[in-house]
């Protein structure tokens, strides 16, 4: 574990001392989110942060691949190539928020990044439901990069609020890291190193680091170059651990689901997904483009129910953590009891989400306070 927190150390603190730096570059190059009808921040701001979140990365991934406990997660080059691919999108993220590419020129640059990443091995092989086996090495690869680049342009999407996107992750990470970590020492009890906890964890240092310049009212913006790297690196991370799982292996006290490794990922970017799918379908019904921005995003709906810009992004961390660490609880409690305190915390959750309902009634919204809507 003192391996794996170290890992986060480096990568926050990376990601932290590069923040300001990667702000600068983003001035002077044009990286700048200008106040557009559908935004909900008022001033025009750098974004950029991508950059500081790929430094971050590189270099804990550097510095585990010095710690002997952890290097014989470098032996395959799985780590390499995820490395690899996350710094593709992430080049590929700078220079949309410099230049403002075309969604396609996007969608081609996603589809090359993971396509790379899963030819040098981070690829789905088997699906943890019956032991299912992918038997054909095309639709392994398809799958993969389509798992993948599903994930990069939910957490774009989510990607509206100062601090939302990355604290998401770093929620939704810690709970996926402890999942896997716990489930390493099960199934491996002599080497509790794994690729899956390592990215993960890394990951969740960066978004840490990332945060204090990036929570209300942000200095800077992750950018597309910081949104696509996140959900790279936590699809790649989900993949990792999918499918390497016997069941006969597990003992049936921690009652794991055959599932869970799928059910886990999803429940990290679960808001996101939920978001992009309702985006799609409105848009698409409306008679526009899936890709047309408008001010109908879950944020911007909490926002329009009268929380403030914090408390809007604190409401989405909450319902982060039920779900996620939800999932990840399967590990050492019953399905039953998991429900049961889902089903509280929800209660709980819900009743503040819709809490400015009961003092506002229908007057109206409170006033829209400096934001970061980019999708």
């Amino acid at each position: 574990m003192r391996a794996y927190l170290l890992v986060a150390l480096v990568a926050a603190t990376v990601t932290f001392l590069l923040t300001p730096l990667a702000r600068w570059i983003a001035m002077r190059t044009g990286g700048m989110t200008a106040v557009r009808s559908r935004d909900v921040h008022t001033v025009p701001t750098p974004r950029l942060g991508g950059l500081a979140m790929l430094a971050g990365l590189a270099v804990s991934f550097l510095v585990a691949s010095k710690i002997g406990f952890l290097e014989d997660v470098f032996a395959s080059g799985e780590a390499w190539a995820i490395l690899l691919g996350a710094g593709l999108v992430a080049l590929l993220g700078a220079a949309d928020d410099i230049w403002d590419l075309d969604w396609m020129t996007k969608l081609a640059g996603q589809i090359l990044a993971a396509g790379v990443m899963a030819w040098q091995g981070v690829q789905l092989i088997t699906v943890p439901i019956g032991g299912l086996t992918i038997g054909s090495g095309r639709l392994s690869l398809f799958l993969t990069v389509l798992a993948v680049v599903t994930a990069m342009n939910a957490v774009n999407f989510v990607d509206g609020l100062d601090g939302l996107a990355a604290g998401l992750i770093a929620i939704g990470g810690s709970a996926f890291f402890l999942y896997t970590y716990l489930l390493t020492q099960s199934t491996n009890p002599t080497d509790y190193s794994d690729l899956a906890s390592l990215a993960t964890i890394a990951l969740v240092g960066v978004c840490l680091g990332f945060l204090p310049h990036n929570f209300h009212p942000s200095r800077l913006f992750m950018g597309d170059s910081g949104s696509m790297l996140i959900g790279l690196v936590i699809a790649a991370a989900a993949i990792a651990v999918t499918g390497r799982i016997d069941p006969a292996r597990i003992s049936e006290g921690q009652s794991i689901p055959a599932f869970l490794p799928i059910l886990l990922p999803a429940a990290i970017i679960v808001l996101p997904l939920l978001d992009m799918v309702l985006a799609v379908l409105r848009r698409t019904l409306q008679g526009k483009s899936p890709f047309h921005p408008d001010r109908m995003h879950l944020h911007h709906r909490l926002l329009q129910l009268g929380h403030t810009h914090r408390r809007a992004v604190v409401i989405m961390y909450l319902w982060t953590a039920v779900l996620a660490f939800g999932a990840a609880a399967l590990v050492a409690f019953t399905v039953t009891q998991v429900l049961a305190g889902m089903a509280i915390a929800s209660v709980v959750v819900l009743a503040l989400t819709l809490g400015p309902l009961g003092h506002h009634g229908r007057r109206g919204s409170a006033p829209v306070t400096a934001g970061a809507s980019r999708a």
